[in-house]
């Protein structure tokens, strides 16, 4: 990993911690005093997002330390973990959020302070929403810092809902539904669950895809097929078969041409490696690149 590009998600990694402990002591104190369950379900979402945020400040340092004798390929599958973990961890946590509001609907509801619910929703709404824009101009290929922006957009979302129901409940009590704003408060908790679960599915999948090591997303591949296609068509080359993984930031590409016996040696294979090197040098990745030249076409299978 790039040296200034790991000082800068560790950098914004630790100011997140930052930022979401003095929001859980904001939600959990606004919860307290308004009521709200769902302003101390957004605390108890902010404070778990703060111990992921630095699991992930651990596994970013982890990463930086490079390769060693005992990881000679060094640690980067722990990016995808880490991230994996976060959206298991937001996952129970909103189903947990959503048992309870049904027991809680179940019991007839329960009576919260909407106004005060709709001043804390501004101010977590404002605040969540800037963070996440403040890390999404940060470094673009850090996957902790995109599922940590993920993380605070939720959050912003989440206070959005609260927001709307607390207006709801307000509008609620000078009608003749009067009774109907102590569902509110529950009701708004599911919803916001429901609206949040595909983050952490997005979490969780990308782990599973790069620990299994499937391909890519199109657009991590689209810059690798066109320097090799770039590449052969230079060199005269055939179709070639070509591999491309990914784990964290660590960018694996295999690129596999059969050529004729006797018209290529092991300087013209250097020369076609070096030229795609060149070509991926652009990339926001540490590129693991390997390039072949045989004559055997049994060899590739």
């Amino acid at each position: 990993m790039n040296a200034r590009a790991g000082t800068r998600e560790q950098s914004a990694l630790r100011l997140s911690i930052v930022v979401s402990a003095v929001m859980t002591v904001v939600a959990v104190a606004w919860g307290l005093a308004s009521g709200s369950r769902v302003v101390l379900f957004d605390g108890v979402y902010i404070l778990i997002g703060t111990a992921l945020s630095g699991l992930g400040l651990a596994a970013a340092r982890a990463v930086e330390a490079g390769a060693s004798r005992r990881f000679p390929f060094g640690r980067e599958a722990l990016t995808p973990l880490v991230i994996g973990v976060q959206g298991l961890a937001l996952l129970g946590t909103c189903a947990y959020a959503v048992l309870d509001s049904i027991r809680v609907i179940a019991s007839g509801g329960v009576d919260v302070a909407p106004g005060a619910v709709a001043g804390y929703a501004v101010v977590s709404a404002v605040v969540s929403w800037g963070f996440a824009v403040h890390l999404r101009k940060g470094d673009h290929a850090s996957e902790l810092l995109d599922a940590e922006a993920r993380q605070w957009m939720a959050g912003a979302v989440l206070s959005l809902v609260v927001g709307v129901g607390a207006v709801a409940a307000l509008v609620l009590q000078r009608t003749a539904w009067s009774g109907v704003e102590a569902y509110v408060d529950p009701v708004l908790v599911i919803v916001a669950c429901v609206l949040i679960a595909p983050h952490p599915v997005r979490m969780v999948r990308t782990m599973m895809t790069e620990l299994l090591e499937g391909a890519p997303p199109v657009p991590v591949q689209e810059p690798v097929r066109a320097a090799v296609a770039a590449v052969r068509a230079e060199h005269g080359l055939g179709e070639p078969d070509v591999r491309v993984g990914k784990v964290g930031r660590k960018l694996y590409v295999e690129v596999d041409f059969v050529v004729r016996p006797g018209e290529w040696d092991v300087a013209d294979e250097d020369r076609v490696r070096r030229a795609v090197a060149e070509r991926l040098s652009h990339l926001p990745y540490d590129v693991w690149l390997n390039v072949e030249l045989t004559t055997d076409a049994q060899l590739l299978a």
